[in-house]
């Protein structure tokens, strides 16, 4: 279902909360996301799975909709939650999310991504495009990296040595939007 070639191919997802109701289409390479300077994530969706993002609970239920690699290397890593949000799936051991209520109620999930950034982020890897998403997305993604500076400006540079990193949570949201953390 994923390659390189770029036909058309038709998504419907059968998640929790898409149930069908939803269909897509890839029209882009997967993979090609980077638009140099402006759109350049650190991490791809796999990478970020498998490091630990979201408690490892966030789209267990979409194992039809992405590689399943993407399940595979995070499920060896046990940094997914079958049943319930799980802190210590984390990268770093730490709660850094709102919840899905908090992102409705402030108007932070745009188009059809019902579950918000990280959704919109694996749907365009996979190679889904939609134009006036995909900018308000990335705009979204720019205006994070003010959090990156934070910590570049407020930590030591051999920070996490020891296993005790400055600004944990600060870390682990920059890690759930594809920035670099350590």
């Amino acid at each position: 279902m994923f390659s390189k070639d770029i036909r058309p191919i038709k998504i419907t997802p059968l998640n929790k909360m898409d149930k069908g109701r939803y269909s897509y289409t890839l029209t882009a390479p997967y993979g090609a996301v980077k638009i140099p300077g402006y759109f350049e994530p650190h991490f791809t969706p796999g990478e970020m799975l498998a490091l630990g993002v979201f408690e490892g609970k966030y789209i267990n239920d979409c194992h039809d909709e992405f590689p399943q690699e993407w399940f595979t290397t995070a499920e060896k890593n046990k940094t997914l939650s079958p049943s319930r949000p799980d802190v210590s799936c984390n990268y770093f051991k730490i709660k850094s999310r709102q919840s899905l209520k908090v992102w409705r109620d402030k108007g932070w999930i745009y188009g059809d991504d019902n579950r918000g950034w990280f959704q919109w982020y694996c749907r365009y890897y996979c190679g889904r495009r939609d134009p006036g998403i995909d900018e308000i997305q990335i705009k979204r993604w720019r205006a994070f990296k003010r959090h990156y500076g934070q910590v570049v400006r407020n930590c030591p540079a051999n920070d996490g040595a020891n296993g005790d990193w400055c600004r944990p949570k600060q870390r682990q949201a920059l890690l759930q939007w594809s920035y670099p953390c350590f």
